[in-house]
């Protein structure tokens, strides 16, 4: 009996042991806790982690205050204004919610159905901003353009950042061609990148030709702002999944306070406690911290905002031991490690046991003496055979290095079309040393132009005579050494005198480098819009500058051995010289039109406001391409105004829409340049304006040949050189139009002005920056 009762006391001290010893290992299992005590800390399955609350007293400040809808199943966090939050993270200071997503649906007849015209307004107060890394802007549909529209609201910046992409094409069929394997390739689907640091967002959803052309298959157009990675365009399910989904996840960046780490360490109301460090939260590497948040540190996880919320990380019970072949235990913030046999602990990261070097004791001095001198005489051997060996493998290797230079610059490939296709003028090959002298080694005071293809750099030869030479980016894809190549190929061919002449290339180094004659005095579009101290223009000079460019377009039509279309006329892509002679430059998009052709089918490329609408709809280059682009130069000329302007009525954006609507209206006086009304020469710029609108005209057979255009303002010129206003030959200025070496001159690739005149050279398959109006058909449809 005694016996029994002692088993039995024994049995029930053993269930006490064990149970202790399990709420010791429940308790160290806990995760560490998210919510202030007494507060919740989840809606449904989601977790709601401090400076974030639900309910008064829960929350670090009203801004972080949440509500829990328990009314839906399952239950949803809102957030502000009824903003759905799915994720909060306090590890990146990050919060996911959902964004509405805009459309834009017509019938049949290309009439506009009730469906949402655009999303609403997203607005969302600090320190809530949305996230540029994390988020990317996506427009889905066969005829569709998208902008969106957002700003930053900083002390000292209020900047407004506009982008977008369109998409267009006529067959479902050609989504799988053109995109392959990619995602949003600009067939069907296109995307961009968002600032970062932006309080709200717009977005502005069109089409061109409201889905008339595309609707069996595509009625509608998408556009909106998503997670990275949380939207695959799919061309067969993707619109299914749009018409039954409202919204998709967006991530926004939140911080604590404004100001920095360090002015917030020193405030009352720091929020970052025990084991836990500050984070700066900035905009970009060049702009002041906007804001903080605050992590655990390392060896240390949990909410880093609540006073016992970091708490020890066990790094000894992960799946891999971090001590490889020793025992590890753990300690406050990190671990130890008792290491085995022959090994010793590294402190350094990573940290674990490593192999115990030791050096013998027990070695006699003779021995070490005689191993030092068969080491030293080893030592000299080796010396001298691996000199001899590095000399012949550095002769080999910069050898073999010129010949890749050489075949990655598209020698080969430029040797072959050279052959091809003889040119009038020998080109130089220029050797790198000669160049670097020229530029002072490609110093930065040199630059004189810089965009998409590359820089341009002022150089001067030994004879005196000054260059501009072309570098391709280092970074630019294989691509652009087909553009390379092609520009050599086709100035290759060109001896004009209003054509920027090509002295010669260099294809020693990495980057591919072009030399070309220096123009000195600025681009046509300074003069016109009297960008960089240039400018002003008077109308006879004008219409002699037009002249020329009509007439060195005329000869790269007709009158070269394989006809040369430009594809990208621009003002931007005429230069001057001191004596105002126009030059036309940038030939990396000129195709060459074999004689059994007079027309080629390509990707669309060239600049908004200059493109010819019919090769947008057709992917058909021809050289009526290139009237329609020199007739909105003229137009330029005429009414001083740049192609696009964001800063007018939507209506009025593109320019040559905006001209021929005041031509039917008999309005031209409204849109003239008043400068050239003063002169007196408004008999004669109708004229202009009349050639101008048949250059315009939609159809490519209905505008003049470039040879037509030439003849048209050769004989206004003529006219001119009678009309009191001036003589085509005179200059506003005969003197000193050098151009000062800097990034705004004459050899600018792209041309960014004021926020209302940005220019973006853009491929078809590409996103558009910066571009809320398209080119739309005139007399009727979009």
């Amino acid at each position: 009996m005694v016996l029994h009762r002692r088993m039995l006391i024994s049995q029930l001290i053993s269930l006490v042991v064990v149970a202790i010893a399990a709420v010791a290992v429940a308790n160290e299992a806990l995760p560490p806790p998210q919510a202030l005590p007494g507060c919740s800390g989840h809606c449904g399955n989601l977790t709601v982690p401090y400076p974030f609350g639900i309910g008064d007293g829960c929350y670090l400040e009203p801004r972080f205050n949440l509500t829990c809808n328990e009314s839906t199943q399952p239950p949803t966090l809102l957030w502000g204004e009824g903003i759905i939050t799915t994720n909060i993270s306090v590890l990146e200071g990050e919060m996911q919610i959902l964004a509405y997503i805009a459309n834009d649906c017509y019938d049949q007849q290309g009439y506009q159905t009730e469906a949402m015209r655009n999303s609403p307004l997203l607005w969302v107060n600090p320190p809530f901003t949305i996230s540029g890394t994390r988020n990317r802007f996506v427009a889905v549909g066969y005829d569709t353009y998208a902008i969106f529209t957002g700003y930053r609201h900083y002390p000292n910046d209020h900047s407004r950042y506009v982008a977008g992409c369109m998409s267009i094409s006529d067959s479902l069929d050609n989504t799988t061609t053109a995109a392959g394997n990619e995602l949003c390739s600009g067939i069907g689907c296109c995307t961009t990148s968002v600032p970062n640091g932006l309080k709200n967002r717009t977005i502005e959803l069109n089409s061109y030709y409201n889905h008339t052309y595309v609707w069996n298959f595509n009625p509608c157009s998408y556009a909106f702002i998503v997670e990275e990675g949380k939207f695959t365009f799919n061309p067969t399910t993707s619109f299914q999944q749009l018409d039954d989904t409202e919204m998709l996840p967006m991530i926004l960046d939140w911080e604590i306070a404004d100001g920095s780490c360090a002015q917030a360490q020193k405030r009352p109301d720091y929020a970052c406690k025990a084991h836990s460090e500050c984070v700066n939260r900035t905009i970009d590497i060049n702009t002041k911290p906007t804001g903080y948040y605050c992590k655990c540190k390392q060896g240390y996880e949990g909410n880093p905002y609540l006073p016992d919320g970091c708490q020890d990380t066990d790094e000894c019970i992960a799946p891999t031991n971090p001590c490889n072949n020793g025992t590890c235990t753990n300690t406050v913030g990190g671990y130890t490690c008792s290491c085995n046999k022959g090994l010793t602990f590294r402190n350094e990261s990573p940290k674990g046991c490593i192999p115990n070097p030791s050096i013998s004791k027990n070695k006699s001095l003779k021995v070490v003496l005689d191993l030092c001198v068969g080491v030293t005489l080893s030592f000299v051997g080796v010396l001298l055979l691996t000199f001899w060996i590095y000399c012949g493998l550095k002769r080999r290797k910069f050898k073999q290095l010129k010949e890749k230079y050489y075949k990655d610059n598209g020698g080969l490939l430029l040797q072959q079309k050279l052959q091809t296709y003889e040119g009038h003028q020998a080109a130089k090959i220029f050797t790198i040393g000669e160049l670097k002298k020229a530029t002072n080694n490609f110093d930065d005071t040199e630059k004189i132009g810089e965009g998409g293809y590359g820089f341009v750099y002022k150089g001067t030869l030994p004879d005196n005579k000054e260059v501009a030479i072309k570098m391709s980016k280092i970074d630019a894809p294989t691509t652009q050494s087909d553009q390379f190549i092609n520009e050599v190929v086709v100035l290759s061919q060109i001896n004009h005198r209003n054509v920027v002449r090509l002295l010669g290339c260099c294809l020693e180094t990495k980057t591919p480098l072009l030399v070309y004659e220096f123009v000195s005095n600025g681009t046509l579009y300074e003069h016109i819009h009297k960008k960089n101290g240039k400018g002003p223009l008077s109308f006879a000079l004008r219409m002699k500058i037009a002249a020329e460019t009509a007439g060195s377009l005329a000869y790269l039509h007709y009158s070269t051995s394989m006809q040369i279309v430009h594809r990208d006329v621009k003002a931007t892509n005429i230069l001057l010289d001191e004596n105002f002679t126009a030059k036309v430059s940038d030939f990396g998009a000129s195709k060459l039109v074999p004689e059994d052709q007079n027309q080629l089918s390509t990707l669309v490329q060239g600049t908004l406001g200059y493109l010819d609408p019919e090769y947008l709809q057709s992917h058909t280059l021809t050289e009526k391409s290139d009237v329609y682009s020199f007739g909105v130069v003229l137009v330029e000329l005429i009414t001083s105004q740049v192609a696009i302007s964001h800063q007018k009525p939507e209506a009025e954006r593109n320019l040559a829409n905006s001209f021929l609507m005041s031509l039917e209206d008999n309005n031209l006086d409204q849109i003239l340049d008043l400068e050239i009304i003063k002169e007196g020469s408004f008999e004669i710029a109708e004229q202009v304006a009349h050639l101008a609108k048949r250059c315009l005209s939609l159809k490519g057979g209905d505008r003049p040949t470039m040879k037509e255009v030439a003849i048209e303002l050769e004989a206004i010129l003529a006219v001119m050189a009678k009309h009191p206003g001036g003589k085509p030959d005179s200059s506003p200025k005969e003197t000193d139009y050098l151009l000062a070496p800097s990034p705004s001159n004459a050899y600018n690739v792209d041309v960014r002005g004021d926020e209302d005149e940005v220019i973006t050279s853009i491929d078809y398959d590409q996103s558009m920056q910066n571009q809320s109006q398209m080119m739309k058909p005139y007399d009727g449809g979009r």
